[in-house]
């Protein structure tokens, strides 16, 4: 019997998550909600693929997923059934149905993350769910120095908490750093990352800020291929998956 293939662009506030990965059914992800969602609509589990794993409270505006139903549902009406069945801080923005060698995970050109750091006195509450509160003097001409090191393919050894087996050369082919206001935002754009990757730039380019590290370190810190050499890893708060390119 045939499966259509349906292709969905989720937003959600990771804030209450544990992270985009099915875990124990009392423990709330993303995935494990949308699980939950299309088991109602297709009367059986289904596998969701997702285009990355985000860490729990990591939020996202452009997370991609699919999934394979032998139902066929207009992608319309397939896109508010799912919206009446998940939580308010998930939402399906997009959905279409797609080719059925579309999977979410291996055909992503690239994706793009976008880190939030509040630096004012009092954080407000709104923005507090999205940012990090870093109310430190901080130097941003160092640290924009700082930012233009990671671009480029490099082992990014120093910079993640993955496995030691795993391969560590990634390439950054975008690291903007704008300042608005009180406001840091990162946009950082990439073919994959390895664990904790952004939040590990984004917090040693903070250290930079705060005058812990050297912006001219930052060349012997990716030399050393050692997590404790690098600065601390950023609050999860702040992340955004932004987009994923396909």
């Amino acid at each position: 019997m045939v499966k259509f293939n349906y292709k969905i662009v989720v937003h959600f506030d990771g804030t209450c998550y544990r992270g985009w990965q099915l875990q124990k059914p009392e423990i709330p992800t993303i995935q494990g909600e949308l699980i939950r969602a299309l088991k109602i609509i297709a009367k059986k589990k289904v596998l969701v693929t997702g285009s990355s794993r985000t860490d729990a409270g990591v939020h996202s505006t452009g997370l991609t997923a699919n999934f394979q139903i032998r139902i066929r549902i207009e992608a319309g009406s397939m896109k508010r059934a799912l919206n009446s069945l998940l939580p308010e801080d998930i939402r399906v923005m997009e959905c279409d149905i797609v080719d059925h060698s579309f999977n979410a995970r291996f055909n992503a050109k690239s994706k793009v993350y976008v880190y939030r750091v509040f630096f004012g006195d009092v954080c407000p509450p709104f923005t507090s769910r999205c940012a990090a509160h870093i109310p430190y003097p901080l130097n941003l001409k160092n640290m924009k120095k700082a930012a233009k090191h990671f671009i480029g393919e490099k082992d990014f050894s120093s910079f993640t908490s993955d496995e030691p087996q795993k391969k560590r050369l990634r390439e950054i082919s975008k690291l903007k750093m704008k300042v608005k206001g009180e406001e840091i935002i990162f946009t950082i754009r990439g073919r994959s990352f390895l664990r904790y990757m952004v939040r590990n730039i984004v917090g040693t380019i903070i250290d930079v800020g705060r005058g812990k590290i050297e912006f001219t370190d930052i060349p012997a810190i990716f030399a050393a291929k050692d997590r404790r050499k690098a600065g601390k890893t950023a609050p999860a708060r702040g992340l955004t998956l932004a987009r994923v390119l396909y």
